[in-house]
């Protein structure tokens, strides 16, 4: 009975459904410089005041919590549900065709701009949802609220500021990933090395080395300089170190340096796997070349042994592990920058459910020492919530009853919004099988998926608050 009142009701509502999606997207909501009530720049900050306008325009109590957040509420009640979604974007980057990132466009049932999947589309699924049921009449004893956030592609600062304020839900979801359900997310752990040593004088040296752009991207590029050396005493080595790795090189030279440029191919450091880590490729072939004695050669030989190319799970680092739940231990090597008198790195690893500060941080701490490094970083721990709870049996049934396919959880490596949150999943909006181009140019959403979204959600609100 209430799907057919559900399916009645929205029948006519696409129109507003991508003309609210719209009015989001046109506010270029990346990241800025604070300002006194927009915690995260002009950008986000106004973006969050267009979404409260559009909340409380559909009848919903809206508040603005300082800029960190805006909430909109159904009702007076004492709060059952938190939906969770975000207003700020990645920046646009280069290569959009069908339109401009902030200039809004339906072609063919899809909506472009930079937003419209991640995430002011879902976001507005959610508050027409929260319509519907306000607009029906349900008669709900407890509440749902939509927390509309400003911080999610910079850190989640802005969640964090919110929950140390304010209690969580008993059940809560983010919109802000893909169906089915999302109820496991490994842990992180991304410390930083260091070791120095004095200038050398010897020759060969390597000048400077510089790979990777951001610690959660294995990289694909990498590149170094070399004194002592030309390109013609290199080539025949890096043949040899390509043949075993796939890594390419090209020389040039400069400044009386060969200049070494690796290149690999880069992936999301969740999934180290599927790329070819042009760091790791550079380190094996200066290792496999006749350097002076020294600091720099050792930091690297050691470097080549704790990381030796292709050994993406740790084996080496002796945290190697894997569960049935969220999968095997990832490691990703993805910064490093070597200077004429010492190196500073980084790894990314992803650690399933069974990894403790004890298997996993202390055994890598420990292996970096004994061999001369200083060593930080915090192990984060994994988040899961138990397939079985009546929470996620109430998402996968209606999401199977609504969209016809099968309901099932799904565990991943990267982190979602809900991460920190107790007894928090990731539901929605992208169904199986869509490429959004999500952070990519551009970007898109199919408008009948958000509005099955909104229909489902709507079902799970009047379940999980009447």
């Amino acid at each position: 009975m209430m799907r057919e009142q559900l399916e009645a009701y929205f029948a006519d509502k696409e129109p507003m459904l991508v003309e609210a999606v719209s009015r989001l997207v046109a506010i270029d909501s990346v990241e800025g410089e604070p300002a006194p009530g927009a915690p995260f720049g002009p950008g986000p900050a106004a973006a969050l005041r267009e979404a409260l306008a559009l909340a409380e325009e559909w009848g919903l109590a809206v508040e603005n919590h300082e800029g960190y957040v805006g909430t909109a509420d159904l009702n007076e009640g004492e709060d059952a549900l938190h939906i969770l979604g975000h207003l700020d974007v990645v920046a646009p980057g280069e290569g959009w065709t069908v339109t401009q990132p902030y200039a809004p466009k339906l072609v063919d049932g899809l909506l472009y701009g930079r937003g419209t999947d991640d995430d002011k589309g879902p976001v507005v699924a959610a508050l027409l949802a929260m319509r519907a049921v306000k607009d029906l009449g349900v008669p709900l004893k407890r509440n749902c609220k939509v927390i509309m956030g400003t911080n999610e592609e910079s850190g989640s600062g802005d969640i964090a500021w919110y929950f140390a304020k304010h209690p969580y839900a008993p059940a809560t979801f983010s919109p802000d990933a893909s169906y089915p359900v999302i109820n496991t997310e490994k842990g992180g752990f991304r410390p930083t090395f260091k070791r120095s040593w004095p200038v050398q004088e010897g020759l060969p040296r390597v000048k400077w080395l510089h790979g990777g752009i951001r610690f959660n991207v294995l990289p694909g590029d990498a590149s170094a300089g070399v004194e002592g050396l030309t390109m013609y005493d290199i080539q025949p080595i890096a043949r040899d170190v390509t043949a075993r790795t796939g890594i390419k090189f090209t020389f040039t030279h400069e400044n009386d340096v060969t200049v070494i440029r690796a290149k690999g191919e880069s992936s999301h450091a969740a999934r180290p796997g599927e790329g070819n880590n042009a760091i790791t490729g550079l380190i094996t072939l200066l290792c496999a070349l006749p350097l002076a004695e020294g600091g720099c050669k050792d930091a690297l030989n050691d470097l080549n042994t704790l990381f030796p190319h292709g050994d993406w799970k740790g084996r080496a680092l002796g945290i190697a592990q894997s569960e049935p739940v969220a999968g095997e231990l990832t490691v990703a090597f993805s910064l490093l920058e070597v200077t004429e008198t010492g190196l500073e790195g980084r790894f990314d690893s992803r650690t399933p459910l069974c990894a403790t500060e004890e298997n996993c941080r202390n055994v890598a701490k420990a292996a970096f020492e004994a061999r001369g490094f200083e060593f930080e970083g915090v192990q984060e721990k994994p988040h899961n919530v138990p397939a079985d709870s009546p929470f996620i049996r109430t998402l996968l049934k209606r999401y199977e009853e609504y969209t016809g396919l099968k309901g099932e959880c799904q565990a991943i490596g990267g982190g979602t919004y809900v991460h920190n949150i107790p007894g928090g999943v990731a539901f929605g909006c992208c169904l199986p099988g869509f490429e959004s181009h999500l952070h990519g140019p551009d970007e898109r959403v199919q408008i009948s998926t958000l509005m099955l979204s909104a229909k489902l959600f709507a079902q799970v609100i009047i379940d999980l608050c009447e």
